[in-house]
């Protein structure tokens, strides 16, 4: 089980680590119902990442079984792939970065948060969590270790309950802190959230450029 975690945990930080949930969440935070859409953006994201690792624990387990000592070039080829994809969207992430004194703009979806219900909150959360594509190809990779980890159903809980934590860490301790303490929380996740929508491109390029190295460096070992 251990061996498992240690190989999920840099597919959870590069869901953790998404400028753009963060964002959503911080703009929630700052605008008049904060409480109510906050909460329920941070419920549809952690059901949306359990759902997606799950699904792809479960695909994953239905592989042929292999000898432990044994090569496995099916479970090879899927990371060789998710790797690959992930290196094409890091090289989509630079080239989107801003230029100088370029100021970079919000989605016109992040320009009506303050219009947004429980229900609308949760299923935002729900969509960029479960079926964003680059969280989607992490969920996959993490899948893909889980289901060939050789795990019982407590251990494969317990690891899918530890990756879902991890990857929901950066938007869970924001929400849950500004629940705790309003006042003194909104100005530094207002400039936060400013340096992030600079940064995001940037950010997300090298998280996938090291995750998708990291991905076909295991992809290549199982063989």
């Amino acid at each position: 089980m251990g061996e498992v975690i240690g190989e999920i945990l840099p597919l959870a930080l590069g869901i953790a680590i998404s400028p753009v949930p963060i964002i959503t969440a911080i703009l929630m935070l700052l605008s008049p119902k904060a409480r109510v859409t906050s909460v329920g953006f941070l419920l549809g994201w952690i059901i949306g990442i359990v759902v997606a690792v799950t699904v792809f624990t479960l695909l994953s387990s239905l592989l042929p079984e292999q000898d432990a000592d044994a090569s496995k070039p099916i479970q090879g080829i899927i990371r060789i792939v998710l790797g690959v994809l992930l290196l094409l969207v890091a090289v989509r992430q630079w080239r989107k970065r801003p230029r100088d004194g370029e100021e970079p703009k919000l989605p016109k979806w992040m320009q009506a948060i303050d219009k947004l219900s429980f229900v609308v909150a949760f299923g935002l959360g729900f969509l960029l969590s479960a079926l964003n594509p680059k969280n989607l190809l992490m969920a996959a990779g993490a899948g893909v270790d889980i289901g060939s980890g050789d795990l019982g159903v407590g251990g494969i809980v317990g690891v899918i309950a530890i990756f879902t934590v991890i990857a929901a860490s950066t938007v869970l301790v924001p929400v849950v802190g500004y629940l705790i303490a309003a006042s003194s929380l909104r100005g530094p996740l207002d400039r936060l959230r400013v340096w992030l929508g600079h940064e995001n491109p940037v950010i997300m390029a090298v998280l996938l450029l090291v995750i998708g190295v990291v991905l076909i460096g295991k992809g290549i070992a199982a063989f």
